[in-house]
């Protein structure tokens, strides 16, 4: 909602923390993209591991991150497709603000927040599960 009202390339916040640490941009959409990554991680997980026989794991972890950038990758080609729609109007709705790795970037901070979240949550969401389960028996 507030890259909505500001667009993402004029967040205030951002705009400070540009100037303080000598950022060439606002990075404000950056945290989009690393949520992007980050909620569907468990998202994707929940699902494979009700719905599939997959096991918490290497494997289930690799398609979790696999799921997580084919998202954030889609998403990028609609950017692109608007921007090709819209022409110059699309910078300011994509904030990009010139920066030439802006899609590769967005999906770094999608990688990283999938990986943040299944590292810093597939314990918990284990054993949240395993409570289910053993409430539903």
């Amino acid at each position: 909602m507030i890259g909505g009202h500001y667009t993402y390339a004029e967040v205030p916040f951002f705009d400070w923390l540009k100037v303080v640490f000598s950022m060439g941009r606002n990075n404000y959409d950056k945290v989009g993209h690393f949520a992007q990554g980050f909620v569907p991680a468990l998202v994707a997980r929940e699902i494979l591991l009700r719905t599939t026989l997959l096991r918490s794991g290497k494997m289930l972890s690799f398609i979790v991150i696999c799921i997580c950038l084919a998202i954030s990758a889609f998403y990028e080609l609609i950017e692109w497709w608007v921007a090709a729609a819209t022409g110059t109007a699309a910078e300011a709705f994509l904030g990009t603000q010139g920066y030439a790795w802006d899609t590769q970037s967005d999906m770094a901070f999608a990688l990283a927040g999938a990986v943040v979240s299944l590292v810093v949550l597939s314990r918990i969401h284990d054993r949240q599960l395993c409570k289910l389960q053993s409430h539903n028996k």
